[in-house]
């Protein structure tokens, strides 16, 4: 059997490493990955094997040449272009045609038993089989659900926690026959896990799973660069290490030169012609490449050395990486997870802090603090957002020079010349980082329309106008008031969907900012009108007809929503009792005793004016809450289902769209009224995708946010207001007799804390469960898994995107029934969390 050894990766995530060398070359215990990868196939007798590379490829060629070294006999392919991870195999075809033959990455660190696997493949008579592999966190990698006999049922690409449904991941080794390269297109991009994949499994072809019990690191990250080389001098995967072990867990090339008198704690490795002078401390899992110097009083713990480096007296490395031809000099100190580049110069004292990246060919002076990375190129990661954006502490996570940095970012995406809008809330310290969001993008060559302080209603409005590529708002967290969200919104006025917030990770995490030359230094403005533009499309858009006659309370919280309300109330025509009107500047968010007091009064208010019903916006105008006109507060999930309602009664047809975590009562609703749901998952640009769909006619989130698709599909407090009056004084109805005619909802839910490295195992359990359950129940994966009864009762089982906790909702018809559900599935989870 032949091999195609995939080595034309880039490994952007870990530069500054790969800068100016492929991934495959990168050295794991002084060996290339590749090499390992090359030593397992000779292992398991395969010997014949095609190289296919692209970037820097005379650089693997040159290393490995034709394989005999090796006693191999190698090929090469070569890509003009990045043709994807089936494009590449492709591209070998003319010498794959006769025979199976095994996929494997040049850039993964394995002992997998491919014997086994080819066993495994030719008794199944499969057409490919896919190495499998369970790891403790799945997001990064394709996952896979197989039967009982291994065949594979379903896969899905990089998912998002609310989307894995196994922790079995591909690990990208596969054995296939040659007819499958007939199902990729030539000189295209393609990809197995993506395109060919999903395509065979559709027609039925029989694609295997091979769960392996060997090793298995995608070394795809720094960290796991790290883990893999610990795991190497652990033992944890068989490795030709070379060298003899001077003592236990301590090898040592035979050529190096290690004085009596320094201090060897395992394991660690010493390369060939190193030499470690007296007095100087490794410690375990430090790997010491081939002829670097480890002068006198340096002290190493799991530092990675690559060749021909100079470690001067007293240098002190902990946690780190460093590049070949470095030299480091006395007294310098290097700290956990900072990687420097290839031939750079930490010169005498020099302090390079915990998770810098110091690019090829840079000197960082004697002395210098480095806090920040100093950057050639890259392409880092590091999660940024949030479920509200970019959150955290006020001067301690989220500081003027991260706001500079991000907003840097996010021009840096943008073209030259375009136009951001700026907005925050009431707080002073919103005030003062917008000003550093300001200073950032106007440097960058991005125009602001800067609104100060505004309802966050009314930024995404203009920032959806056509005349502004984006916007950046700035609120205090809800309920946290030394907490600030940096909201960054699209040209739809919505959240940054997914696929743009990746796009502003991997640029601020490289910190390789656009810098406009003098001319370019864009413009700030304070553009005139913006209140009345809102309001007057508001009104334009929103059928507002019976109003006239209404009376309603309104509690603005003290926040921007009252810059708006006198004049879009004016218009209406309407009466208004309004309270706390007055933007507060020391309170910019309320706590939850606060918030129950202010509606307690709110309600005293609604039922001594008689008034039609209040509302309650939050400090920002986004999310409201609703008192009927008897002055009883109607919860967040029951006033979905009385807008709803009234939505639906009034338009008899559409569709509206709500996340799968929302009462199926909402269902019945609409179905009364012929209207269509279409469910959602819970993350915000989901529903907010949806909503600006065809035919949508609602959309809300069950957390006293509305979308009214006719003006906005963001989540809009102003505008849900403004639409509930029309619909209320046309319905004739009021909220407590609308409420009163809708079924109570039996939905229950708990949260179970759930360690992050559990959380795919819990959904693979599930899953299993849920598929050997008795006939009668379907699975919806939509978000999480959703086990759905023929009698309506369904369990939703969703692991948490930022807490170690997984989430259980269960529905049924009475209270008992519904408990019994939800632990019957907590007990699953519960069990697999151990």
């Amino acid at each position: 059997m032949k091999a195609v050894v995939m080595a034309g990766g880039e490994g952007t995530r870990l530069r500054p490493m790969t800068a100016n060398q492929p991934k495959p070359l990168l050295p794991v215990v002084n060996r290339p990955i590749m090499e390992h990868v090359l030593r397992l196939l000779k292992r398991h007798g395969i010997t014949e094997t095609v190289v296919t590379v692209q970037f820097l490829a005379a650089l693997v060629r040159n290393y490995f040449g034709d394989g005999d070294e090796l006693g191999m006999r190698l090929e090469y392919a070569t890509e003009d272009i990045p043709l994807g991870t089936a494009g590449s195999v492709k591209n070998a075809a003319d010498r794959l045609h006769d025979a199976p033959f095994l996929v494997i990455s040049g850039d993964a660190l394995t002992d997998i038993d491919l014997t086994d696997m080819i066993r495994f493949h030719r008794e199944n008579s499969a057409l490919v089989t896919i190495g499998l592999k369970r790891v403790p966190n799945p997001l990064e990698f394709g996952i896979i659900i197989v039967d009982e006999l291994g065949r594979v049922q379903r896969f899905l690409e990089k998912p998002t926690w609310g989307q894995v449904f196994s922790d079995t991941v591909n690990t990208g080794i596969y054995i296939m026959e040659p007819e499958v390269l007939n199902e990729v297109a030539a000189g295209e991009s393609v990809d197995w896990a993506s395109d060919v994949f999903p395509a065979l499994l559709e027609r039925g072809a029989p694609i295997y799973g091979y769960v392996a019990d060997g090793y298995w690191e995608d070394v795809g990250t720094h960290e796991s660069y790290l883990k893999a080389q610990a795991d190497a001098l652990s033992g944890e995967v068989r490795l030709d290490i070379g060298g003899f072990e001077l003592s236990p867990g301590v090898w040592v090339a035979a050529s190096a030169s290690v004085e009596p008198d320094a201090v060897l704690k395992g394991p660690l490795f010493i390369g060939e012609y190193a030499k470690v002078e007296g007095g100087a401390e490794l410690r375990e899992y430090t790997v010491l490449g081939n002829n670097a110097v480890v002068r006198e009083g340096a002290f190493l713990h799991r530092a990675i050395v690559h060749s021909n480096v100079y470690l001067g007296p007293g240098a002190h490395l902990r946690g780190c990486v460093i590049g070949k031809s470095t030299d480091v000099m006395r007294g310098a100190r290097i700290e956990e997870n900072a990687v420097i580049g290839d031939e750079c110069v930490i010169e005498a004292e020099a302090y390079v802090s915990s998770g810098v990246r110091v690019y090829p060919f840079k000197t960082i002076e004697a002395g210098a603090v480095v806090n920040t990375s100093v950057i050639w190129e890259s392409r880092g990661q590091r999660s940024l957002f949030g479920r509200r954006g970019v959150s955290g502490l006020v001067n301690v996570e989220i500081t003027p020079e991260l706001c500079v940095r991000l907003a840097s970012a996010y021009a840096t995406t943008l073209k030259k010349g375009e136009r951001v809008v700026t907005s925050r809330d009431a707080s002073l310290a919103a005030r003062a980082l917008k000003r550093a969001v300001i200073s950032a993008l106007t440097a960058s060559a991005i125009n602001v329309l800067d609104l100060e302080a505004a309802p966050l209603p009314v930024a995404r409005f203009h920032s959806s106008r056509g005349t502004a590529a984006g916007g950046i708002a700035l609120r205090t967290t809800a309920g946290d008031p030394q907490s600030v969200d940096i909201v960054i919104m699209d040209d739809r006025g919505a959240d940054l969907p997914p696929a743009a917030q990746r796009k502003l990770e991997r640029v601020f995490s490289r910190q390789e900012f656009r810098r406009a030359f003098p001319g370019e230094i864009a413009e700030l403005t304070y553009p005139s009108r913006t209140v009345e533009d809102y309001t007057y499309e508001l009104l334009r858009r929103v059928d507002m007809t019976g109003v006239r006659d209404m009376k309603v309370v309104v509690d603005c919280a003290g926040g921007t929503s009252s810059l708006v309300l006198p004049r879009l109330l004016g218009r209406a025509g309407i009466e208004v009792l309004t309270v706390n009107a007055v933007l507060d500047d020391l309170s910019p968010t309320e706590t939850l005793a606060e918030r129950r007091r202010d509606l307690q009064r709110l309600s005293e208010l609604v039922s001594s004016s008689r008034a039609s019903f209040g509302v309650r916006f939050d400090p920002v105008g986004e999310r409201v809450a609703l008192v009927d006109e008897m002055g009883q507060f109607i919860s967040e999930e029951r006033a979905l289902l009385v807008v709803l309602d009234l939505v639906a009664a009034e338009r008899r047809g559409g569709r509206v769209a709500l996340p799968v975590t929302t009462t199926r009562v909402a269902e019945q609703v609409c179905r009364f009224h012929g209207v269509e749901v279409q469910w959602t998952s819970t993350a915000v640009d989901a529903l907010t995708s949806a909503a600006g769909g065809p035919g949508m006619i609602f959309a809300g989130d069950g957390r006293g946010g509305f979308v009214v698709p006719e003006f906005s599909p963001a989540l809009d407090g102003l505008a849900a207001f403004m639409r509930l009056l029309g619909l209320v004084a046309r319905t004739r109805l009021s909220l407590s007799q609308i409420d009163a005619r809708i079924p109570e909802a039996k939905l229950l839910k708990r949260a179970i804390p759930t360690q992050w490295k559990a959380k795919g195992a819990v959904m693979r359990s599930v899953i299993e469960a849920a598929e050997s359950a008795a006939e009668g129940y379907h699975i919806d994966t939509t978000d999480g898994v959703r086990v759905v009864g023929d009698d309506g009762s369904w369990v939703l089982i969703l692991p948490a995107a930022t807490e170690p906790v997984t989430d259980l909702w269960a529905e049924a018809s009475d209270v008992d029934s519904a408990q019994l559900l939800l632990e019957r599935w907590a007990a699953v989870v519960e069990q697999a969390a151990l």
